[in-house]
């Protein structure tokens, strides 16, 4: 080892002594005095052969070697190195300890701004540093509002000259791709701290935000389990503990949602968050930087020619900016010598992805996959070992040719951004849809929550300024909304409403569409003719008639209509309150006059508590103020129309226990989105049970089991035995998607079972749009992936009339389908609650021959087992936490479910 090499390492133990006190020059000298009086020194003291190895030395790369030949650096600012107390790339960075280097580059150095744009689910600061000329910070805030004004079509453009391209380098949203937020620590040291004229030059023409890890609650997670696995020699061999972390694994955050997938749906707080921020500079280039498996090598852009291009944003982008770009990459990764490829298997179709996202804001999102360690070192079957340290080294050396090809296409980028607004309002004057109404009548708070992610992502909103009528419905003033879709945000406007069934590809790496308006379920239109404009909507509306309800002397009352009704009723059902639901509609007498309730609301008699009067208003008033949802009060029992409240179709209602299997073999993402769902939009707590602890559990003590898609053949025979047994004597099993299948299979089902006998999977040889006969290799991938069900939307007939559809007034509903589990209708005419139409496509790609085989199917069925419910949902309900439609029928199986398959089913 070099006496260079050697500094490096024992420089961080000069440090504390005096963190800035020496001179570089006096250090290297105490640092050569050191290592020659320690007998290690350099080759000239000792031959390199009688050497003895550090049997502590651990393979990486040295400051020197992670960064290109010829580089300078401030010795007031510390490496990352330094500041560590470790050689990056052996050992896994926390969070916090990326966060303090951050705010220490601020402290240090005039370049460099720090600020936290938000916090996660678990608390975790969401830093993001801004780097650049000491001159551009001194006008940060006028070069933010000059780029905006830029890409504005009522104001002039704006030379290059004039003003900095904008740069966000993002990394690690998956938080066990972990080299890239060790990447960032590096990137930010080279800007900061390089003394070359070069990168002054780049921070005079540039203006870059950094943030470092998209995803801290994962990385953690993987950091932890990465380095209390990390053995000393390092371990290769895959099979070891530190390379197969246990499930979920930290690639999610919190709530085990994939915030690569969460820009467009804006679930997650960490995506909320970042999507203001992105909105209040609308960056030119924007890094999204990931792993993947081990025997793979690098990708970067260019992604598959057109099929994975989104046809809604410009051509050049792909044919001409990436290409660009393209050039810097190739030659930072062929300078090293490392393997790369491009144009296969990713794609930049869904703009709920952080490569995609920035392209609808006229920018250019990228993304980069580099093979994964999965740890510090592990064995490829491919290419040898691979060292987390050589992860680092190439994605920081496309992180710098980032850098440096943002700056030279500058002039390039700032046109193209201008004349992607610009383009875009001059497209959609000549669109044929002129807009788009929306609203619900009874379901304020959907409305609210469509509204908001409208405005999230900054699309203009106007009420609608009179009552409109648009194929055979009626949109009122003061209760429904028109999105025109001339404004900025034209190309996002059609991608949350436009459905979509033509493609230039049948292969997809993610889903096929993503129509936001139909995920939620919300009533809209689309509009040709002249809009109804009324007032630009600011802000989303608060929730009208709180607080108002009297003190009832008979009962209050809950129109179940309203997405948050649950969680009104559940913040009473845990606080003691009885609550009461009538599984037929009626018509009540109350504060409001004559009301209309549909089946599945409540009431809450004043006869049946053990609270009194006074609390129990206070209570309605609280739950009202929780819930956003109002109460009305009624002074009888005796109805204006339909059943009365002492009706046997009236229910006591039993408050919900669910537990929910999990670990190794279930869908972690899945069983997140049930897990986001109650914690988030019911405050109901749902008790998450790993696969080695359901010994020990006594169902008894549970009204709810939820199985989220996964095997669960692990279950023994005796504890399935038990869950048969729990059923029998009432309980209710919820199952979704492959776990439904798995249900059937083992006889949870019995009549469902004998429904489907001979239905079989749609299985993907079972082909008839494709010829028979021999077919050349090379097509394989092609034929087999245009026969896959990969996520698209279908319309639905739901059973209203029925307690999992208790809430909605419409019968046609959308459903997300991505698997090839064919059901047909339950023989029982009573027990196929959701059930596709005949002509069922919507949106998204599907095959001829699927599309046939798929009509009439079913999507939610029940059986009874004993005095018990099951009940299947082929078709995933809450799917990312966005699907708001169908969210209804999962909540009613929780909440209405445990009377779900007795009136009216000859069993």
């Amino acid at each position: 080892m070099t006496v260079l090499h050697r500094f490096a390492t024992i420089r961080p133990l000069l440090r504390p002594v005096s963190q800035r006190a020496l001179h570089p020059v006096l250090a290297l000298a105490l640092a050569v005095l050191l290592v020659s009086a320690s007998g290690v020194g350099a080759q000239q003291a000792q031959p390199a052969a009688q050497m003895t190895p550090d049997p502590h030395e651990q393979p990486h790369f040295t400051l020197e070697e992670l960064f290109p030949e010829g580089q300078r650096f401030s010795a007031d600012i510390p490496s990352p190195q330094e500041f560590l107390g470790y050689e990056i790339g052996t050992h896994h960075t926390r969070h916090d300890q990326i966060v303090a280097y951050f705010r220490e580059l601020a402290r240090l150095s005039d370049r460099v701004s720090y600020q936290e744009i938000g916090r996660t689910v678990e608390h975790r600061v969401m830093p993001v540093i801004t780097v650049t000329s000491p001159a551009n910070h001194q006008r940060l805030d006028e070069i933010r509002q000059t780029h905006l004004r830029a890409l504005d079509a009522d104001s002039g453009p704006v030379p290059a000259a004039d003003r900095p391209v904008i740069v966000h380098l993002g990394y690690g949203v998956h938080g066990n791709e972990t080299s890239s937020s060790e990447v960032a620590m590096l990137q930010a040291y080279w800007l900061a701290a390089s003394e070359l004229d070069e990168v002054a030059g780049y921070l005079a023409e540039g203006v870059f935000h950094i943030e470092p890890v998209l995803n801290p609650d994962g990385r953690d997670r993987h950091t932890h389990w990465a380095n209390m696995h990390k053995s000393d020699p390092f371990v290769a061999d895959p099979l070891d503990r530190e390379h197969n972390e246990v499930w979920p694994g930290g690639r999610t955050h919190h709530y085990w949602f994939d915030l690569n997938r969460d820009w467009l749906p804006l679930q997650a707080p960490e995506s909320r968050a970042r999507i203001d921020f992105h909105h209040q500079w609308r960056p030119n280039v924007v890094t999204d930087y990931h792993e993947m498996g081990t025997n793979s090598t690098y990708f970067f852009e260019p992604t598959k020619p057109e099929g994975s291009w989104n046809p809604l944003l410009p051509e050049e982008l792909y044919t001409d900016i990436t290409l660009r770009f393209a050039d810097y990459w190739a030659e930072s990764l062929d300078e090293l010598g490392s393997l790369y490829f491009t144009k296969e298997v990713f794609d930049n179709t869904y703009p709920g992805y952080g490569s995609t996202y920035p392209n609808f804001l006229g920018g250019l999102g990228l993304v980069f996959e580099q093979a994964s360690a999965r740890g510090h070192l592990q064995s490829s079957s491919h290419h040898g070992e691979l060292s987390f340290g050589f992860a680092i080294r190439n994605q920081l050396r496309t992180s710098l040719a980032t850098v440096r090809a943002s700056v030279e296409e500058k002039e390039r980028l700032l046109e193209y951004q201008r004349d992607f607004y610009l383009g875009g309002l001059a497209e959609a004057g000549d669109f044929p849809v002129r807009g788009w109404v929306f609203g619900e009548d009874r379901n304020a708070s959907l409305n609210r929550e469509f509204l908001d992610l409208l405005l999230r992502h900054r699309i203009e909103v106007y009420e609608v300024g009179a009552d409109t009528e648009v194929g055979g419905e009626s949109y009122r003033a003061g209760g429904a909304w028109v999105v025109p879709v001339e404004q900025p945000g034209y190309r996002m406007v059609r991608s949350i409403f436009e459905r979509t069934d033509s493609y230039a590809d049948s292969v997809f790496y993610d889903a096929s569409t993503w129509t936001m308006s139909l995920a939620y379920g919300i009533r809209h239109d689309e509009l040709t003719g002249t809009l109804p404009l009324g007032s630009l909507v600011e802000d989303v509306p608060a929730p009208e008639g709180l607080g108002a309800v009297p003190r009832a002397s008979y009962a209050y009352l809950l129109d179940w209509s309203d997405y948050y009704a649950p969680r009104a009723l559940q913040y009473l059902l845990a606080r003691g309150v009885r609550a009461e639901a009538s599984l037929q509609p009626f018509t009540a007498s109350t504060n409001l006059g004559a009301y209309e309730y549909p089946a599945g609301s409540i009431s809450i008699p004043l006869q049946l508590q053990s609270v009194e009067p006074d609390e129990l208003h206070a209570l309605i008033l609280e739950a009202e103020m929780r819930s956003g949802v109002p109460f009305q009060a009624t002074e009888t029992g005796y109805s204006l129309a339909g059943i009365d409240l002492g009706s046997g179709n009236v229910r006591p209602m039993t408050p919900p226990r669910p537990l929910m299997i999990v670990g190794s073999g279930v869908s972690a993402n899945e069983a997140g989105q049930i897990w986001h769902l109650l914690d988030t939009r019911v405050d109901l707590p749902i008790t998450k049970v790993d696969r080695d602890q359901v010994g020990r559990i006594n169902f008894d003590e549970y009204t709810h089991v939820v199985l989220a898609s996964g095997n669960y053949n692990f279950l023994s025979e005796g504890q399935r035995e038990d869950l048969r047994r729990w059923l029998q004597r009432g309980g209710t099993l919820v199952a979704i998607r492959s776990a439904a299948n798995w249900a059937v299979g083992q006889g949870f089902a019995p009549r469902i079972a004998a429904d489907r006998e001979g239905a079989g999977d749609l299985l993907p040889d079972d082909w008839e749009d494709v010829p028979l006969g021999r077919r050349d290799w090379a097509d394989a991938g092609v034929i087999s992936g245009a026969q896959q069900i990969g996520g698209s939307i279908y319309e639905a007939d739901v059973d209203i009339t029925h307690p999992l559809g208790f809430g909605l007034h419409r019968r046609t509903l959308p459903v997300w389908r991505d698997h090839s589990f064919l059901y047909p209708p339950a023989s029982n005419p009573y027990s196929t609650v959701v059930q596709l139409t005949e002509d069922p496509h919507l949106s998204g790609y599907i095959s001829e021959r699927n599309l046939e085989r798929l009509r009439g199917t079913a999507s939610v069925l029940i059986d009874q087992v004993g005095g018990g419910s099951v009940l299947l949902f082929l078709d995933n309900p809450n799917f990312r936490g966005y699907w708001y439609g169908t969210n209804r029928l999962f909540l009613n199986a929780l909440f209405h479910g445990s009377y779900s398959s007795v009136p009216g089913a000859p069993w």
